[in-house]
């Protein structure tokens, strides 16, 4: 038998205190077989389609997703396999990199707050101001090359401060329309090892990996700190995080997949009814069609 998703079995509870060794990093699969897995992404996939065109008619809210995970996780291919039925014009991703200078002349969340989904579309960061707790925690140096006032530097209250931050700025977004749904990919260190050694071993993905992947390998302790921090500050019932068992890439699509349609199917979306002026105006259109 497989298992049915509940997305809630994955999400983090406003307030709890997050312990990644306790959450898996793979489940039992919901699909017995590759070909029953394509066939329920596929379904969720057209579910998926139906709902980002009552998004896009309705007008009135957006949905941001935003995935964060150690690299070899899968969020590309998350992203990719997932949003593989969405139309492009109504669904914007963004990755982001390092900061550029013109980032680091604003506060850590001015970038990413240009790149907000508008009403009717699905916005998808790839990475995102999460970053800004994350890699910046585990490396003090990019810190202190954002030319911060020295004041603000303080190393125990900076963190806090930019949880409070995130959690107000998706607040706000809330209050407006935007829905946030955010997925940590969890990766086990050892099934990363072998994701690595494959992209040695298929020259197609060669590219993807390189001696700074290794550097950063070093630190997975601290990585797994900065997470639990952050997981545990920042999930609320307003924008909660989901953390997602990655070992399996296929399951894991499912799971996010399954996630992604419930925070749409939540939204209770219809087409816009018409009102009477509306129909004279379609009916005058009819007959200008039909001379």
């Amino acid at each position: 038998m497989t298992k049915k998703i509940d997305p809630d079995d994955f999400r983090v509870r406003a307030g709890k205190k997050v312990d990644l060794r306790k959450w898996p990093t793979r489940v039992k699969p919901a699909y017995r077989s590759l070909e029953e897995y394509h066939k329920l992404l596929a379904e969720h996939a057209h579910k998926l389609s139906e709902q980002q065109g009552l998004l896009y008619a309705a007008d009135s809210y957006a949905l941001l997703l935003i995935f964060q995970a150690m690299d070899a996780a899968g969020k590309d291919s998350a992203i990719k396999h997932v949003m593989s039925g969405v139309n492009p014009q109504g669904c914007q991703v963004y990755s982001f990199k390092h900061p550029s200078a013109e980032d680091l002349d604003h506060d850590f969340l001015w970038n990413a707050a240009r790149k907000l989904p508008e009403r009717g579309h699905i916005g998808i960061f790839n990475r995102s101001y999460y970053e800004e707790t994350l890699i910046v925690r585990v490396h003090p140096e990019i810190l202190r090359g954002e030319r911060l006032p020295p004041e603000l530097l303080e190393e125990k209250s900076i963190w806090e401060d930019r949880f409070r931050s995130i959690v107000n700025l998706e607040d706000h977004l809330q209050r407006n329309g935007t829905r946030i749904v955010k997925f940590f990919l969890h990766l086990s260190k050892e099934e990363q090892r072998k994701r690595f050694l494959k992209r040695i071993d298929t020259p197609q993905k060669n590219w993807k990996l390189s001696l700074d992947d290794m550097k950063e390998r070093k630190y997975w302790k601290q990585y797994m700190q900065a997470y639990e921090d952050c997981l545990s500050a920042t999930s609320t019932r307003a924008a909660p995080w989901y953390i997602v068992p990655a070992d399996d890439k296929e399951n894991a699509q499912l799971i996010v997949s399954r996630i992604v349609l419930d925070a749409l199917e939540d939204l209770k979306l219809k087409y816009p009814k018409s009102n009477p002026e509306r129909r004279r105006e379609l009916q005058k259109i009819r007959q200008l069609l039909n001379k």
